[in-house]
């Protein structure tokens, strides 16, 4: 869940990082691209829409998104009102939080009386509501899934094959037992790399 608190049209810009000639040129032009349009798919806002939000053109919000132009402090400023998303998530992206654990780890319990041992993978967060679900795969074109709503995380135990899983350009390799969780926020991507490849994945809605 994103706890960053948004944007106020009454927050002070002064308090912002002082570019020189007030624009943005110390700023690296394609982090703020990336930033932009993953602000902007979180949000699910057209183009057209944030530019009126922002009271800017269309064309020069597309040059942004595309790493071009040379945008000035105030209209960033605009964009993350009408994205309401902190100014500094332009710059300083949060990072996917990812966690894999592998078959042999985790905190695991035995049973006294049988060969039977439980490992918590995950625990369910307050309020959140858990789909299970058994994923075949099969190697070929991989799974690639679009950013689901914001908050979604989605949690995958291998159980057996090999499979390439989780955020877009950044996925782990899984073996049998594996385990990782992932942002579903975010585009993501499930691989299967060898035949007969089973897994159970969990999508958590917050």
């Amino acid at each position: 869940m994103n706890t960053d608190p948004g944007v106020r049209q009454n927050e002070r810009m002064d308090d912002m990082p002082n570019y020189a000639s007030g624009d943005a040129r110390g700023a690296p032009l394609e982090l703020i691209a990336a930033s932009l349009r993953r602000e902007r798919r979180r949000t699910g806002l057209s183009l057209t829409e944030v530019a009126r939000r922002a009271g800017i053109a269309k064309s020069t919000l597309s040059q942004l998104e595309s790493g071009t132009g040379n945008p000035s402090l105030e209209t960033l400023w605009a964009i993350c009102v009408a994205l309401d998303a902190p100014f500094s998530r332009l710059l300083d992206p949060p990072r996917p939080h990812v966690q894999v654990i592998r078959a042999d780890e985790g905190p695991t319990v035995a049973a006294a009386h049988a060969s039977y041992q439980a490992t918590l993978l995950a625990a369910c967060p307050p309020g959140a509501r858990r789909d299970v679900y058994r994923i075949a795969a099969e190697p070929g074109h991989p799974r690639e899934s679009q950013a689901h709503m914001a908050g979604v995380v989605e949690h995958v135990v291998l159980s057996s094959g090999r499979a390439l899983v989780g955020v877009a350009g950044e996925p782990v390799e899984l073996g049998p037992g594996d385990y990782i969780c992932y942002p579903a926020d975010l585009p993501h991507v499930f691989e299967a790399l060898s035949p007969g490849t089973l897994a159970v994945l969990v999508s958590e809605h917050t």
